[in-house]
């Protein structure tokens, strides 16, 4: 893949060093995204109005994307998951990235170096929603020249010590709130 069209993912201002106590807020978060600013505070052994300050500059200098939910995706009646490689046209990234988005079911796309250009991660109702969305969707996209489907059997999320499960994308920011 080409220079610059891995320049659009890193695009923005340039990464400000993170100090101890922000690495702390960031691994508190990961765990507890609803976590109030006075436990934050607390745990990181700084005032609410500094928790706070520094928790809204993570997310203006774009360090936090966001707050989610971790979803048990059999639980969720996804009970399929699976990592998709593609090998797919040269400088076709972009038009793949936005076909791939709209997937039902898609969690997760990387532009990655290797044998394969893309790693996509999906989850599914069933082999059967699987088969189709690979054999149907994914390669019936012009750009994409070849698949290889990797079956998730079991999977851990590493962000947390709960059972097994997978990061949703993040929505839009939102500090904790204050209690």
């Amino acid at each position: 893949m080409a220079a610059e069209q891995m320049a659009d993912a890193g695009a923005g201002p340039p990464a400000r060093p993170l100090d101890a106590i922000d690495r702390d807020i960031l691994r508190m978060l990961r765990t507890d995204g609803r976590a109030s600013i006075r436990s934050v505070a607390e745990r990181v052994h700084v005032s609410r109005a500094n928790a706070y300050a520094r928790i809204n500059r993570l997310i203006d200098d774009g360090v936090i994307r966001g707050f989610s939910a971790r979803v048990d995706h059999e639980r969720a009646g996804q009970g399929a998951s699976a990592y998709i490689t593609l090998k797919i046209v040269q400088n076709s990234w972009r038009t793949v990235r936005e076909r791939l988005q709209e997937l039902p079911g898609a969690a997760h796309i990387a532009l990655v170096s290797g044998d394969f250009d893309v790693l996509l991660l999906v989850h599914t109702a069933d082999n059967r929603a699987l088969r189709e969305l690979v054999l149907t969707k994914i390669q019936s996209i012009p750009e994409v020249l070849s698949t290889r489907t990797l079956l998730v059997f079991e999977e851990t999320d590493l962000d947390s010590a709960a059972s097994p499960q997978t990061s949703q994308p993040p929505q839009s920011p939102q500090p904790p709130q204050e209690l």
